[in-house]
Parts: C-alpha cells; sequence; structure tokens
C-alpha cells in the first residue's frame, strides 16, 4: 500500500480515536458527578434522616424540574459559544402577562395559558438572537442589556403590583400543583422535554450543526452551515423554555411579581457548568445536565434540612461550582496534551 494512502487512512483513525477519548472522559465525569451526589446524599440523610423520605425526595424532584428545563435551553446556548442572561426577566415578563390574563380570563384554558407564555418567551428569545446573529452583538453584551429591558417592562405593566394566588383560577394554578397518572405535572412536563431534546441533539442535523458552530464556527461555515440562522434558532428555544417556566413559576408559587426570578439565569448557568458543558463551547451532554440539575437540587433541600445559614448557603454552592469549573479546566488541558504529545510532526 502506498505510503501516502498509509498516512491519509492514519488521519482518518485519529479523529474517531479522539472523540473516543473524550466520550470516556466525559463518562467518567459524570460517574464521579454520580459518586459525589450519592454520597452527599448518605452524609445528609445521617444527619437527618428526612432527607431520603419519599416525600421529601418528591419536593426536591418537582423544585428541580423547572431549572432543569431551563439548564437545557442553556446548555445549547453555552454549546455554541454563547450566554443568556436576560432568561430571569423573561421568566418574569412571561409569568406576568399569563397571571395578567387569567386573572382577567378565569375560564382560560390550561394549555392556551402555556402556549402563551412559550410564545411570549420565543419572541424575546428571537429578539436576543437577533441581536446577536444579524446585529453582532456579542451575546453577554446583547443579553444583559435585554435583560433589563425585559424586567423594566415587566414593572411597567405591573405598575409594581402583585397578581396573588386568590385572583387566580384553579385550573391555572394546578398547572404546576396538579398530577397526570400519579406524578406532579412539573415532572412530566420536564420528562417529556428531556425526551424530544434527546430526539433533537442525537437524531438531527439541526442537532449536530448546533455543536458544529460552538466546536469550530470557521469550519461550520466552510462546510455551508449558516451559522446565523442556528444562533437565532439557539435563542430562540431557550426564550421559549423561559416563557415556559414563566407559566411554570407562577403555577406554582401563585404569585406573579416584578422581581420574579431575579438572579435565576446564574443558577441555570451553574447547573450547566457542574454537568461539565463547557463555557468555551461545543460540548456538553444531557445526562451532565440532569445531574447537574440535580446536585443544585440536592444543596437547595439539604443546608436548610441541616441548619445551614442562608448567607452560607450560597458560598457553599460557590464553593462547589469553583471546583467544577476547575476540575473541567484541568481535564480538558490534560486532553489538549495528551493529543498534542500524541500528534505526529
Amino acid at each position: 500500500m502506498p505510503e501516502n494512502v498509509i498516512q491519509n487512512s492514519a488521519q482518518l483513525q485519529s479523529p474517531v480515536k479522539k472523540t473516543s477519548k473524550l466520550a470516556n472522559i466525559y463518562k467518567f465525569r459524570e460517574l464521579g458527578l454520580l459518586a459525589f451526589i450519592v454520597i452527599l446524599s448518605l452524609a445528609v440523610q445521617l444527619r437527618n434522616p428526612s432527607f431520603l423520605s419519599g416525600e421529601n425526595i418528591n419536593d426536591m424532584i418537582t423544585n428541580t424540574a423547572i431549572l432543569s428545563i431551563l439548564a437545557l435551553g442553556m446548555m445549547l446556548v453555552l454549546v455554541t459559544r454563547g450566554i443568556d442572561l436576560s432568561i430571569g426577566s423573561t421568566i418574569a415578563f412571561s409569568g406576568m402577562i399569563v397571571a395578567q390574563a387569567v386573572s382577567a380570563n378565569q375560564n382560560l384554558n390550561p394549555f392556551v395559558v402555556i402556549l402563551l407564555g412559550i410564545v411570549i418567551g420565543m419572541a424575546c428569545g428571537a429578539v436576543n438572537g437577533i441581536l446577536i446573529a444579524k446585529v453582532g452583538l456579542l451575546p453577554i453584551i446583547a443579553t444583559l442589556a435585554m435583560m433589563n429591558i425585559y424586567r423594566g417592562v415587566t414593572f411597567k405593566i405591573s405598575g409594581g403590583e402583585w397578581i396573588s394566588s386568590y385572583q387566580m383560577p384553579e385550573s391555572f394554578v394546578s398547572i404546576a400543583t396538579g398530577k397526570t397518572f400519579g406524578i406532579n405535572n412539573l415532572i412530566v412536563i420536564a420528562i417529556v422535554i428531556y425526551l424530544l431534546f434527546y430526539y433533537l441533539i442525537n437524531h438531527t442535523r439541526t442537532g449536530r450543526q448546533i455543536y458544529a458552530v460552538g466546536s469550530n464556527p470557521d469550519s461550520a461555515k466552510v462546510s455551508g452551515i449558516k451559522e446565523g440562522r442556528i444562533l437565532l434558532l439557539v435563542y430562540t428555544i431557550m426564550g421559549g423554555f423561559a416563557g415556559l417556566s414563566g407559566v411554570l413559576w407562577v403555577s406554582k408559587f401563585a404569585s406573579a411579581q416584578g422581581d420574579t426570578a431575579s438572579g435565576y439565569e446564574l443558577t441555570v448557568i451553574a447547573a450547566c457548568i457542574l454537568g461539565g458543558v463547557s463555557i468555551a463551547g461545543g460540548s456538553g451532554k444531557i445526562s451532565g445536565i440532569i445531574l447537574g440539575s440535580v446536585l443544585l437540587g440536592i444543596l437547595n433541600n439539604a443546608l436548610p434540612l441541616l441548619n445551614v445559614s442562608p448567607f452560607w448557603q450560597t458560598g457553599i454552592q460557590g464553593l462547589i461550582i469553583l471546583v467544577a469549573v476547575i476540575i473541567n479546566t484541568l481535564v480538558k488541558r490534560g486532553v489538549d496534551r495528551n493529543n498534542l504529545m500524541r500528534r505526529k510532526i
């Protein structure tokens, strides 16, 4: 066999080997995160026997459902090397409009309410996408500006007033508090979204293009992928999830106010980082998102049970996030160094 053919064959095989190594590293990292979750749960159980009770576990999963939905959308944004700081404001904006709608029309169908929230969120996300993909603003600048705009509009349309539970019909409140086949609706909605999302990422051309744009934008352009269209799609999906979460949030807490979900975007980003999503783009898995969301859910539930001060709770969460980022950085640096040493000169 000619020498150049052998070299070309080796070059074609090397990406496959690299992908396999990365997959093994991601699997190892996820197993480590799972082990940490198990150890943490057992440790908390020893201090408070009610932690692993069926009722408390159900509460943890229910409380984590909205976070996990938002983390899916944020994963796509981070995969494309972007960020969305406006989702907390979008939640408040969507939730306020929906709350006003159901308080004015008590007979409004719950499915129409959910659709309304999603459409509002998608519109907000599309504005972000246009500013980033068409105007050319940096994601952090565009979404930071829209974060303040959406929040300001929310306060304006609400007149600074709250909409409380007594103004909302039972059909609306039951969206988040009701059950389907004995399972809380929030959990059911999250499961359905995760299944659809899994199909999008792993079995569609669009899913592959999203990762291609994040991995290497220049190569993606050369291969014919329209980066602007992908970015617009990603931010619109993120907005749709935020709009849906606004409906679920107001339904769950039976209250709509101007400062709803203030700062929540940082919690969502933290869940993604803990789940192994790279801020540099190009990598992220649904299984990691689930684990990252579950870990934050456990911390939010366990620390109060252990009578930890609220001020320390924030500090502990920040420390865990910092450790996760450091580990991810060291793992990536090790992979890059290993690939460099194996590269033929």
